[in-house]
């Protein structure tokens, strides 16, 4: 299974027996939309995955807005909802894939092997006119054991240590107002990590909420050096993930998520930030 499927193929293999498909659609700022879409109607199988319930730890002193979920507590999740270790898993949102590309990161951190976004989300779901159903699936609990990928995640600590010594590239995955600080709706404070570049998220898909192609995406993150580790963050390690995934599409060996992002960043008083353009 490649890592990122067209709806007609989840359409042939939707009743494939080692096959699930995951609902992870989520309003940042209204935690109850995505439920609620999820309860009216999902591609018939679907599990839901809430983003700040399933996909994040809870909120401390520092850590973000999202901190990084426990391995094991996400591994009861997926125990709970039928997803064994084995199992491939196809995840969806409406979102232009970035709470899909969260779960495929946490995923990816405990070790699973097959797991893959659903290209264009739910939305190009429903303009193939392929089914839909409000019937909330009951699956038969199995077993999960993670297997972590430490090294797929960086701490504020590492970020910290990376910016002082130029040995990895900072990408903030914010709208470039946000990262400039000229705007900031969100978070107490605007600004950016130090030498971070700014790379928005929402230059990876196209109107209708795909992908683009390798060709547009190479074009896009040319600049960006695959000879050197790439940390990525965000606000709070969600939209980040969907640059990670798009990077990992075009080979790059060495990407890492700081999962805290810039809510854990400026959760710290004595961390620098920087304003403007680098």
């Amino acid at each position: 299974m490649d890592t990122l499927v067209a709806v007609s193929w989840l359409k042939e293999h939707l009743s494939d027996a080692n096959l699930v498909v995951a609902d992870c659609r989520f309003v940042l700022g209204s935690p109850d939309k995505g439920r609620e879409a999820y309860e009216e109607d999902h591609i018939p199988g679907a599990r839901y995955f809430d983003l700040e319930k399933d996909l994040s730890a809870p909120k401390t002193e520092h850590g973000g807005r999202h901190p990084w979920p426990q391995a094991q507590a996400f591994a009861s999740k997926l125990a709970q909802v039928g997803i064994g270790n084995d199992t491939a898993v196809v995840l969806y949102d409406a979102q232009g894939g970035a709470m899909a590309a969260r779960a495929y990161w946490v995923l990816k951190y405990i070790g699973h092997q097959q797991v893959a976004l659903l290209d264009g989300g739910y939305g190009a779901w429903k303009a193939a006119g392929y089914p839909v159903t409000r019937e909330i699936p009951t699956p038969v609990q199995v077993t999960y054991e993670p297997h972590v990928k430490g090294e797929w995640v960086r701490s504020m600590e590492d970020v910290r240590q990376s910016m002082a010594g130029e040995q990895a590239v900072l990408v903030d995955s914010r709208a470039f107002d946000r990262y400039t600080g000229e705007s900031e709706t969100i978070d107490p404070v605007g600004g950016h990590i130090p030498g971070a570049v700014n790379y928005d998220w929402q230059n990876i898909i196209d109107e209708s909420g795909r992908i683009k192609d390798e060709e547009a995406l190479r074009k896009h993150f040319a600049a960006l050096p695959q000879d050197r580790e790439v940390i990525v963050y965000c606000g709070s390690g969600v939209t980040a993930c969907a640059n990670l995934f798009a990077l990992e599409r075009l080979g790059y060996k060495n990407v890492k998520l700081y999962p805290g992002s810039w809510s854990d960043w400026i959760s710290y008083e004595e961390n620098e930030i920087a304003k403007g353009k680098e």
